[in-house]
C-alpha cells in the first residue's frame, strides 16, 4: 500500500503529494476490502474553525487524507520550511477519480447532499460524461442544522442498500467532515469524499474562478465578488488569524 508524504500544519497532517499521487492511493482504497477511507480539504478558514469545534478538528486530523485547499495552507508550508508545492482541491480528486474509474468501468458511486433538483442533475451529467461508473444513488438530506438519528439512520441505509464504492459528501464544512467522522464505521464504502461545493461547481449552478485565478492563488476574489455576505469572515478574519499562527510557529520552531 502506497503510503503519502505528510506535514503539520499547526497540528494537521496535511499531504505534500501531488493530485495524481493522491489519486492513485485513492485507487488502491477503492480496491481494498479492509475498511472504509475518507478525505478531507483543508484551508485555512477550516483550520481555524476547527479550532473551536472539537468534532471537527478530529475529524481533519484523523482523515486518512488531508489535501492542501487554499493558497494559504501552500504558503504556510513555505514559511514553515515544508515541501507543499500546490493546492489539491476537491475539484482535482473528483474529477481525477472519476476520469480514472470511468476508463477502469464497474464502479459505483453515490452522492448525498445538495437538493433533490441538483441530484438529478449530476445523475445526468454523469451518465453522459461517465458512462463507466454507475450512480448507484443519491440522498438529499433535511436541510437542519443537527440531524436526528432516524435522519442518520435513513442516509446510512440508503447507502448502504445501494452498495456503492465511493460516496461523495455535499453539505458544507463542517457538516460534511464531521457526519463522515462521526458515521463511517457503519458505511459500507470503500473510499469517502467531502467535497462540498463540487457538486454545484459540476452541475455548473455555481462556477469556478477562471484558471488564471486559480494559478495566481485568487480562486477566493471571484468567489467572494458574488457572494460577500457569505465568504466575508472566511477571507477577512479567518486567513489573517491562520496565518498571525503560522508566523508564531515559525519564530517558536526557530527559538
Amino acid at each position: 500500500m502506497t503510503v503519502l508524504e505528510t506535514e503539520d500544519i499547526l497540528g494537521y497532517p496535511v499531504t505534500s503529494d501531488d493530485k495524481n499521487e493522491c489519486i492513485d492511493l485513492i485507487l488502491e482504497w477503492i480496491e481494498d476490502q479492509d475498511k472504509p477511507r475518507y478525505f478531507v480539504c483543508a484551508n485555512p478558514h477550516s483550520i481555524q474553525v476547527a479550532e473551536k469545534d472539537r468534532c471537527f478538528k478530529d475529524s481533519l486530523r484523523k482523515a486518512d487524507l488531508v489535501t492542501p485547499d487554499g493558497i494559504g495552507v501552500v504558503l504556510a508550508s513555505k514559511i514553515l520550511g515544508g515541501g507543499i508545492k500546490g493546492r489539491v482541491t476537491g475539484s482535482d480528486i473528483f474529477w481525477g477519480l472519476s476520469k480514472k474509474l470511468n476508463e477502469c468501468g464497474g464502479k459505483r458511486y453515490f452522492f448525498l447532499g445538495s437538493t433533490e433538483e441538483l441530484l438529478g442533475q449530476i445523475r445526468e451529467k454523469m451518465a453522459r460524461e461517465y458512462p463507466g461508473i454507475v450512480v448507484a444513488g443519491t440522498y438529499s438530506p433535511p436541510f437542519k442544522l443537527e440531524f436526528s438519528d432516524q435522519d442518520i439512520d435513513e442516509m446510512v441505509k440508503a447507502i448502504n442498500a445501494a452498495g456503492p464504492d465511493v460516496l461523495w459528501v455535499g453539505m458544507t464544512a463542517p457538516k460534511q467532515e464531521k457526519w463522515i467522522y462521526t458515521n463511517r464505521d457503519k458505511l459500507d464504502v470503500r473510499f469517502i469524499g467531502a467535497i462540498g461545493a463540487v457538486f454545484d461547481f459540476y452541475v455548473g449552478c455555481v462556477r469556478r474562478s477562471p484558471p488564471i485565478f486559480q494559478r495566481l492563488g485568487l480562486e477566493w476574489l471571484p468567489r467572494f465578488l458574488q457572494e460577500p455576505r457569505r465568504l466575508w469572515r472566511r477571507n477577512f478574519i479567518s486567513n489573517p488569524t491562520f496565518m498571525c499562527r503560522v508566523l508564531r510557529e515559525k519564530y517558536r520552531l526557530q527559538a
